[in-house]
């Protein structure tokens, strides 16, 4: 068996389980369900054939299932197969049975000693399980793993899991590429992943994933999208900046303006941070950044040498009273409108 880590991530993990190596335990909880989801899907896949899973593949539900009886059918020898698999799904949902409130920590005794051929996957939903005796005990006796699922939220760390699950798969995918995808889909991890698997398939061999592959199969413009948009503003290039603002008038599904303002404050804000870091060591200035991307820092370094402070702070309040404006707070402007006027007011700071 593995050895137990205090932190595993999810490739890893995946990669752990796709290679035949398993924990008797697995408890997957967290905000985010694309991963739980994934992980406890590939548990039964790889661990039992179609054919073993009619004798040997239990599925509990946390609004009706019983602890107690989850624990017996995990102490059951498989039937004609190496293994049984035992999924508890919505497992945070057993607190909410009257009477039951603390009866996950029944699972303890059992961590301290679970049964080799069984495989119990504890999946719970919106965050953490909620059960420490029980997490702990795992943790102790090193008879599993606790994975924490964690929503991605910051677009930066987007970019980087979509750069990330290409490589996984086996193709490249540049970080304009990766950033379009992201900006495009945002968070739904299991429409951005799917995208990235159909792009594989369609990608020309040696070349990876390309703009212009995202441009033709995914809908996006390669030429008015928002990392065009920073282009355009970093050059001080109006007429393209104003174009591209037309481009999202006439598709707002995807160009909603809150999130193009959003995501025009982080970038302006880093561009600050990196042009007042005293300490001009790529470290720091990555750390000051927030970014882990030469490429990306490149760019802050160029725009910040376009701007002066002053410019960048003006533009910093700029973008705070758009967004209020743009919500409806002392304004009844269009808010394609407002976004025009502030790319003007970042163009002439």
């Amino acid at each position: 068996m593995a050895v137990k880590r205090e932190t595993v991530s999810y490739f890893s993990l995946r990669n752990e389980i796709g290679s035949g190596k398993f924990h008797p335990i697995y408890v997957l909880q967290g905000e985010e369900p694309y991963y739980i989801d994934r992980l406890s899907e590939l548990i039964v896949n790889t661990a039992l054939t179609e054919d073993e899973r009619d004798f040997n593949l239990s599925i509990y539900y946390g609004n009706e299932a019983l602890v107690p009886d989850v624990i017996n059918t995990c102490k059951q020898y498989p039937t004609f197969a190496e293994r049984r698999v035992v999924v508890f799904r919505e497992a945070q949902l057993v607190s909410k049975q009257p009477g039951h409130k603390d009866d996950l920590n029944l699972f303890a005794l059992y961590a301290a000693q679970p049964l080799q051929s069984t495989i119990l996957v504890v999946c719970a939903k919106g965050g953490t399980l909620g059960a420490k005796q029980f997490t702990d005990a795992i943790k102790k006796h090193k008879t599993g793993i606790v994975f924490d699922s964690a929503k991605v939220r910051d677009g930066r760390d987007l970019i980087k899991l979509a750069a990330n699950y290409a490589t996984q798969i086996g193709v490249t995918i540049d970080e304009k590429s990766a950033s379009m995808l992201t900006e495009f889909i945002g968070n739904d991890l299991a429409r951005l992943f799917t995208e990235i698997d159909k792009l594989k398939i369609l990608a020309t061999a040696g070349q990876g994933i390309t703009p212009e592959l995202i441009e033709k199969n995914v809908g996006i413009s390669k030429d008015y999208n928002y990392f065009e948009l920073e282009d355009a503003l970093g050059r001080r290039d109006a007429v393209k900046a104003f174009r591209i603002v037309d481009y999202f008038r006439k598709n707002p599904k995807n160009n909603p303006t809150v999130l193009t303002i959003t995501q025009m404050y982080s970038f302006f804000s880093s561009v600050l941070l990196v042009r007042t870091c005293r300490d001009r060591s790529r470290p720091a200035l990555l750390k000051a950044a927030g970014t882990s991307s030469e490429w990306r820092l490149r760019k802050f370094e160029d725009i910040a040498g376009r701007y002066s402070t002053q410019a960048l702070v003006n533009i910093i309040r700029y973008l705070r009273e758009c967004d209020t404006k743009s919500k409806g707070i002392n304004s009844r402007q269009d808010s394609y409108e407002l976004l025009r006027e502030l790319i003007y007011k970042i163009l002439h700071s």
